[in-house]
């Protein structure tokens, strides 16, 4: 190691010598976990329907199974839960065979009844599920998501009863099936729903449970939750405990990549149904089937997680106990993992990064790389004068997406015009107009803001984090030199930033999206208008139309072309603007075996171990022995 590097080093660890002794104190008195890791910030849960962020996705992988899993070297899908599955000539038909001897943390047995119930709530409009849209794909999953407005006259119906206002609040009411003979609007957004059941009929309002416990409803209507596309017509079959029947509307190549993500993850029913939400997800309560369990949560300190004695494949997880740190501060990361507290860590503080990407000779630990991913800020087209595209394009053509990635991103991130990221064999990436600060102040003026003159002033979003903030502090000092324009920073912790933008509570806000399969659509569909990852109010039809269109195009080259359209359109209308493509800054301990670069940083902990003959109790910063 270099002087300088030392020099770096030693300020760092003296910089973070408070909060690395606060994190000792909260781990001390603790049997040592065989391998400790930073996990960046608090998750806001471990229920597969409702997370969205990379943290809560790292816990998610280790602690539940989806009928696939990735190979952690290519991403391939690979058995999960399902030991095997057959693909109709079509491509339109799945059918999954479960293993016999996959279990949940209680013992009970996984079955095809759990996936089914599992996906079912998945789109269930009262779950919220902002990744709904990744089971459209599958037939009618789209019309049952949307609830009331999924239903058309002649549909076979479900009408879910109310309950009690003190129910638990992950049981469903009664059922009732039906067809659905005419809808009856009441104002923009309610509707009456007049069913026949068994030869009768009955008009049914939708309400909640209180109201429902609290008033009679009005006569010649009966209230109910509410009136959904009956679930038997979702293209979801129990075949038996062991066989699951998936049918999808289109062939759609990535499906089974789709089946490896979080989202589509069982959830134990008897676990909802018995604490309901949130208590299910408690360490003491949540019931898991994946290689490892929870064995405690500490807020602001750690998750640790053991190995279940359950999981089918536990022979070949070699890790016993495995430490998740919430550490927001990538100094205090740094400091733990040169220090031997954490193993893995996913970020390095920008100025260590550039020293010790400089050492000679290299280093062994750290090895950045791209992968498909991209970082761009969001921008609420619902808001003045961002509706306004000569403005939006201002902003982009403003930027020096040179200066922010040479200056404050060390690891070789790449300036991006783009959304989709480059690296997808066969799609030609798009671009956005590039940088021209003196096209970007013509347009402002032609906006009606000369020389930034009556623009009011903006706020970017960021969540707490020091490159995200610095990013911003440098976006806001280029946006004055260049524009003339006044702009604010706000930063909010992990979970409220996420509320925030999906309440679309901002005028721009720092986003990073990193593929959840290996296929463009992943960032593409983000932005259509009934996506809920699109909080920019921004809406195309041409746009959707594209979109829509690939998802049914077997042809793969032509399938490109149309997705290309799309994005050429996205970054024509630039409700985001794209700044780099992200480089992974993992470093990790030469002892630790089965971690591997891959095109998504996807690192699944059930497959790493630890190579004892190279871990030496006195092992140098270097993580040499």
């Amino acid at each position: 190691m270099s002087p300088t590097s030392r020099s770096l080093i030693a300020c760092l660890l003296l910089g973070s010598l408070l909060l690395g002794a606060v994190w000792t104190t909260l781990g001390g008195g603790l049997p040592p976990a065989d391998f400790t890791f930073i996990n960046e910030s608090e998750i806001k849960s471990v229920d597969p329907a409702l997370i969205t962020g990379q943290p809560e996705g790292r816990i998610a992988f280790s602690i539940f199974e989806g009928l696939v899993r990735n190979d952690p070297k290519t991403l391939e899908p690979i058995p999960g839960v399902a030991k095997r599955w057959d693909i109709s000539e079509d491509r339109l038909v799945y059918t999954f065979y479960l293993r016999d001897d996959a279990r949940w943390s209680d013992g009970s047995d996984v079955t095809a009844d759990d996936f089914a119930y599992s996906w079912r709530r998945f789109l269930d409009p009262r779950t919220a599920a902002e990744y709904a849209y990744q089971a459209w794909y599958i037939k009618n999953a789209h019309d049952y998501s949307l609830g009331g407005s999924g239903i058309k006259p002649g549909d076979e119906v479900e009408v879910e009863l109310n309950l009690p206002p003190d129910a638990i609040n992950t049981l469903r009411g009664e059922v009732l099936h039906g067809d659905l003979v005419r809808i009856v609007p009441r104002s923009e957004d309610e509707r009456d729903f007049l069913v026949e059941i068994d030869g009768r009929e009955t008009m049914y309002r939708p309400t909640d449970d209180t109201e429902a416990a609290k008033n009679d409803p009005p006569e010649g209507v009966t209230w109910c939750r509410q009136v959904l596309l009956d679930f038997r017509q979702v293209g979801i079959k129990v075949v038996d405990d062991l066989t699951l029947r998936v049918t999808l509307e289109n062939p759609t190549p990535y499906f089974l990549g789709l089946v490896g993500y979080y989202p589509l993850f069982p959830v134990n029913q008897k676990c909802l149904e018995t604490y309901g939400a949130p208590d299910w997800t408690k360490a003491r309560n949540v019931v898991t089937n994946g290689p490892y369990k929870i064995q405690f949560r500490r807020i602001r300190d750690r998750i640790r997680m053991i190995k279940s004695d359950q999981y089918w494949n536990r022979e070949n997880v070699r890790l016993e106990v495995v430490d998740a740190l919430a550490v927001e501060s990538l100094t205090t990361a740094l400091n733990l993992y040169l220090t031997d507290k954490a193993d893995w860590i996913g970020d390095v503080p920008p100025p260590a990064m550039r020293e010790l990407i400089r050492e000679e000779p290299a280093r062994n630990d750290l090895n950045p790389a791209p992968y498909l991913s991209s970082y761009f800020y969001l921008i609420n087209t619902r808001r003045e004068p961002l509706d306004d595209v000569r403005v939006r394009r201002a902003l982009s053509m403003a930027l020096d997406r040179e200066e922010i990635t040479s200056k404050l991103l060390p690891a070789g991130e790449l300036p991006s015009l783009s959304l989709v990221s480059p690296g997808i064999e066969g799609y030609r990436t798009q671009n956005a107009e590039a940088e021209n600060p003196a096209l970007a102040r013509q347009l402002l003026a032609e906006a009606g803001y000369p020389k930034g003159r009556g623009f009011p002033r903006l706020e970017i979003l960021t969540n707490t984090h020091e490159a995200h903030q610095a990013i911003a502090e440098l976006i806001r000092k280029q946006w004055q030199r260049e524009l003339g324009i006044t702009v604010k920073t706000r930063n909010e912790e992990w979970g409220a930033y996420n509320t925030s933008m999906r309440q679309g509570k901002y005028d721009l806000a720092r986003r990073g999206w990193i593929s959840d399969y290996t296929d463009p659509n992943t960032f593409l569909d983000m932005f259509t208008t009934t996506s809920e990852q699109n909080s920019t109010g921004w809406s195309n039809a041409q746009y959707d139309e594209l979109v829509d269109s690939a998802a049914t195009e077997p042809d793969p080259d032509k399938r490109f072309r149309l997705l290309e359209q799309a994005e050429r359109i996205l970054l024509e209308d630039l409700p985001l603007i794209p700044i780099y493509t992200y480089v992974s800054k993992n470093m990790v301990k030469p002892y630790v075996r089965g971690f591997y670069n891959n095109v998504r940083d996807e690192h699944p902990v059930s497959d790493m171990w630890i190579d004892r003959s190279l871990k030496s109790p006195n092992e140098f910063m270097r993580g040499r022995p």
